[in-house]
């Protein structure tokens, strides 16, 4: 089995002191590896849940990796990873971006210490203020015809405009490293307003949190991804916009009640990109 390190992850654990990072191989599937402490043992258990819940209707499984258990690897000191879906398998030219759902990224009965951490990050970008905030995002700039992916301090800086501006820039097609030039939008209706775009998919979603009881997603993301090899050859409709819901180590059960937190911030986000969607030439100030 061949692994290699993902080319396109732009958020999340890396490989660092000698600890293992994520891995794929070249048969669409994507190692993560186990942590440690109890989140990784919880992500275990959130999967072998989801994967057999029949009360989860089809249509919403798809915004979920495939889950295709856990599996020692060689090469990562025999590492236990959980082997999922690979979502960028299928993408050349894939622009992808992590947003970080609701406006508390703690969880009940986490320790007063994480609390704290998760305090400090979340009152400090647009977690409190917009329900979310952009983890990290990497886009392929069609006049340098290569991938840029901005510093994470410079995203956990952002303002709400910030934020919508950086909402902008992931569906634009001109030079995304100069951070002071007005994103032109250029693919804001194929990716976000498509039949099956974003916002569409966003909506799907949303209707599904506004009933379900089952589990409760603290600081879980979202991932939009879409393709830009289509677009480089003069087709928009074929972008393929794409998204999943990733990073479920402290989905705790719902017992029968609704998630607000992160229902809260999805409602939010979609407000976002439809604002977007009904004034595509509008900038905003970072």
């Amino acid at each position: 089995m061949q692994l290699k390190v993902p080319e396109h992850q732009v958020a999340g654990h890396i490989a660092k002191d000698g600890k293992p990072g994520p891995l794929v191989d070249d048969k669409g599937r994507f190692f993560k590896p186990l942590q440690g402490d109890s989140r990784g043992e919880n992500e275990v258990k959130f999967y072998e849940s989801f994967s057999t819940n029949t009360e989860v209707p089809d249509h919403i499984r798809r915004y979920f990796p495939a889950y295709h258990g856990t599996q020692a690897v060689e090469g990562s000191d025999g590492a236990a990873m959980i082997v999922l879906e690979n979502l960028l398998a299928d993408y050349s030219k894939p622009s992808v971006m992590d947003v970080k759902m609701g406006s508390r990224t703690w969880y009940p009965d986490a320790s007063e210490e994480y609390i704290q951490k998760c305090l400090k990050k979340d009152t400090g970008t647009t977690t409190v203020s917009s329900g979310f905030r952009i983890s990290g995002f990497e886009v392929y700039d069609h006049k340098e015809l290569s991938f840029w992916k901005p510093e994470r301090k410079l995203l956990r800086g952002l303002t709400v405009d910030g934020a919508r501006l950086t909402l902008r820039k992931f569906v634009s097609s001109n030079s995304l490293s100069d951070m002071g030039s007005k994103p032109d939008s250029a693919f804001v209706s194929s990716v976000y307003g498509s039949s099956k775009g974003v916002l569409t998919q966003l909506l799907e979603l949303k209707a599904w949190f506004e009933n379900q009881t089952l589990y409760h997603f603290n600081s879980c993301s979202i991932l939009m991804v879409y393709e830009n090899e289509s677009i480089l050859k003069g087709n928009d409709d074929d972008a393929r916009p794409q998204v999943k819901l990733v990073d479920f180590a402290h989905v705790l059960d719902g017992n029968g009640v609704i998630d607000h937190n992160f229902l809260g911030g999805l409602c939010s986000f979609i407000n976002f990109i439809r604002d977007i969607l009904q004034s595509p030439d509008e900038s905003a100030e970072s």
